[in-house]
């Protein structure tokens, strides 16, 4: 796996090389070390669990077969295009929540003489993997599938982020409007499909497979989100800031998280009073009353029942795949997130 990951670093090295070349713009030595630094700052930093995704399920859809040194090439630049697909949208969501912290070190736009000049770096990052795909990918019979489905991907995420934002509204907030459904909706589009079922869909492109054919494999994965977001919004609260490597504020920034909506549907009507007047609050006493009613609710037990159910079903689904090898991509994917502490 280390082998792996250091290949997959190469990959970045040479990627990055030729957009710093790129021909379409007459970089000045001042442009260039800018998009170099703004690149090495915000794509290689996090897990790069959604790009290495892409290697591991395309060895596994050619049934565990050595990978040639072209193979792992382009299956590394796939994964590396979700990479800088990840960094677009982190530059751009960092500034709308005015957050201060990314993978443990300032964002981007909080560092000095950078400011709103993110604002068009995330741009140029989204305008970056068009580059790549046209470079590498260009003679290949599934180059315009290749570009159909970042360009969906990118349009689903969109759309959840607007829920998402739109949802939270200042001066509208409303416990009530919180329900499954929403969360669910909210997941499925801004999570998702970019985490999950974009790495699985580019190793079943590469592998020569017709996307409409996996309707099935897609709809396990957009499960395999959703359960993924609700242990992000159950960590949130109740891991720790060092083994998950950020402070959790879902409760002071009023998101739709899984435990306020099952807070909602558990509570009387007096601890209904209680979140309505708390939740949403940056005082501390108020996200204290907050994780005690939480703990009175005993939502850690509700979230492990949560769990276990999802788990099975999800096994469930995956074994009814006719196909082994997709099998064993699904569950791959599941065993990374199962369980897991951060």
């Amino acid at each position: 796996m280390n082998d792996l990951k250091s290949k997959f670093l190469e990959v970045y090295s040479a990627l990055k090389s030729e957009l710093l070349h790129d021909p379409a713009f007459e970089f000045t030595d001042v442009s260039r070390q800018w998009v170099e630094r703004m690149l090495d700052y915000n794509v290689p930093g996090g897990k790069l669990n959604r790009g290495l995704s892409v290697i591991d399920s395309y060895q596994l859809l050619k049934d565990g077969k050595e990978l040639t040194d072209e193979e792992i090439f382009l299956a590394s630049a796939l994964g590396w295009c979700i990479e800088w697909l990840q960094a677009y949208f982190l530059v751009l969501d960092d500034i709308m929540d005015n957050s201060q912290t990314r993978r443990g070190q300032p964002c981007w736009y909080r560092l000095p003489k950078i400011g709103m000049i993110a604002v068009n770096d995330g741009i140029v990052l989204r305008n970056h993997i068009p580059r790549i795909l046209k470079k590498h990918f260009r003679g290949k019979p599934y180059y315009v599938d290749l570009l159909d489905l970042f360009n969906e991907v990118e349009f689903q995420t969109a759309c959840g982020q607007m829920i998402d934002l739109i949802t939270t509204l200042e001066g509208e907030k409303d416990l009530s409007k919180y329900s499954i459904p929403l969360h669910h909706r909210i997941v499925q589009y801004k999570t998702a499909y970019y985490s999950f079922y974009l790495p699985v869909a580019c190793a079943l492109l590469m592998a020569g497979e017709n996307l409409e054919n996996h309707i099935d494999v897609k709809n396990v994965l957009i499960e395999m989100g959703t359960y993924f977001q609700v242990q992000d919004d159950y960590l949130d609260c109740f891991g720790h800031p060092d083994v998950i490597g950020k402070i959790g504020t879902d409760i002071e920034d009023y998101k739709c998280s899984w435990l306020v909506v099952k807070a909602m549907e558990l509570s009387n009507e007096e601890q209904k009073k209680l979140l309505h007047e708390n939740y949403g609050k940056e005082d501390p006493t108020s996200v204290a009353k907050v994780k005690e009613l939480y703990n009175t609710l005993n939502l850690q037990g509700v979230f492990e029942e949560y769990e276990s159910k999802s788990y099975e079903k999800l096994i469930s689904s995956i074994e009814a795949h006719p196909s082994k090898a997709v099998q064993a991509v699904l569950k791959s994917f599941l065993a990374k997130i199962y369980k897991r502490q951060k």
